[in-house]
């Protein structure tokens, strides 16, 4: 639903579901898939929750619309939320609203980002949100919804319509909704949360334009060097974006490796340098193409290998999911930053 005058309301008679989809996708105003119906009793249960948080959104581009609360609750509704995750997603479009994220850059992109929303805090268990196995897939209520909330009102408020604004050359199953926990309770190392100057009592929805995940396979490493070595080369990819060197990334580790990681004596600085000087692509990985391209644009390789990240502080490291000798590692759109905003009153 569009930033439309509040007073303007759609007579759908009986809650008529289906003659409210027909509607709604002749508007645009979809994803493709069935939306609940945004009634007037049903927004206003969502803006209750959030009444006290006041603060102003910036303009959502590529429309340039500053939201009403109540725009972004409809949304919310029709996403199939509960009226408590609203003060997550509220928070998830903050954090894609901070300028560094680029939000008009990622959308108008040919390349299949999405925003990758990360749930830290107490509040991942008070709204069930999945930390554990299958975490980016199906199954979860919250995970689905909260990350395909914020997605319509992109699409709705901001505009950001397949094949006009959003310029993909594919997309991503990710674009429907990516949104999963940090397993807290299964990382030998302090929340990620924390580490970004948060309390840890706080709950924070952490955001970055990043692809689908890409799965990493270790069953036989049985040392944490051994894992390292097989997370660095699957990072050292010539056809990810970060091969520009200019863009931050994830890599959400799985609680079997982390463990093997801990036990070896690997800290999230040891780890993070390791990769940023070992995950590197070799010149004779990139076409001659595309190495002069690079070149022009001030990107040059040293000792004969492109880096993947700017600076260390530019790899976001975490655990994520359940059992299974699997970690996963998420590269960034490239002109993006990765923004963690508290959840208001949470």
């Amino acid at each position: 639903m569009t930033d439309t005058p509040e007073t303007e309301l759609l007579d759908i008679p009986d809650g008529d579901g289906e003659a409210w989809n027909e509607y709604a996708l002749k508007q645009g105003w979809g994803d493709g898939m069935p939306l609940a119906v945004p009634t007037e009793a049903a927004v206003e249960k969502f803006v209750a929750v959030c009444r006290g948080d006041n603060q102003p959104f910036a303009p959502i581009s590529p429309r340039q619309v500053v939201p009403t609360l109540k725009s972004l609750a409809a949304n919310a509704v029709m996403a199939g939320c509960k009226p408590e995750y609203l003060p997550v997603v509220l928070a998830a479009l903050r954090a894609v609203l901070t300028p560094d994220y680029n939000l008009h850059g990622t959308l108008a992109t040919t390349h299949p980002c999405a925003p990758m929303l990360l749930v830290s805090g107490p509040i991942r268990k008070a709204l069930d949100i999945n930390c554990s196995s299958n975490c980016f897939g199906q199954g979860w209520r919250a995970n689905a919804t909260i990350g395909r909330a914020l997605q319509l009102i992109l699409l709705n408020v901001g505009g950001a319509r397949p094949g006009e604004m959003d310029r993909a050359t594919h997309g991503s199953p990710a674009k429907y909704a990516y949104c999963f926990g940090e397993n807290e309770e299964e990382s030998p190392w302090t929340p990620y949360h924390v580490r970004r100057g948060f309390a840890t009592g706080d709950s924070v929805v952490t955001a970055m334009a990043g692809e689908a995940p890409h799965n990493i396979n270790d069953h036989g490493s049985t040392s944490g060097d051994g894992i390292m070595t097989t997370i660095e080369n699957t990072i050292a990819q010539s056809g990810a974006n970060t091969i520009y060197g200019k863009g931050p990334y994830v890599v959400v580790l799985g609680p079997e490796h982390a463990g093997t990681l801990h036990r070896d004596g690997w800290t999230i600085e040891s780890m993070r340098d390791r990769l940023f000087e070992q995950a590197r692509v070799h010149v004779s990985r990139v076409s001659k193409e595309n190495q002069q391209s690079y070149a022009e644009a001030g990107h040059v390789p040293v000792n004969d290998h492109y880096k993947i990240a700017p600076t260390p502080d530019d790899i976001h490291i975490l655990v994520a999911g359940g059992p299974g000798k699997h970690s996963a590692w998420i590269p960034s759109f490239g002109g993006t930053a990765v923004p963690s905003v508290r959840v208001a009153g949470g």
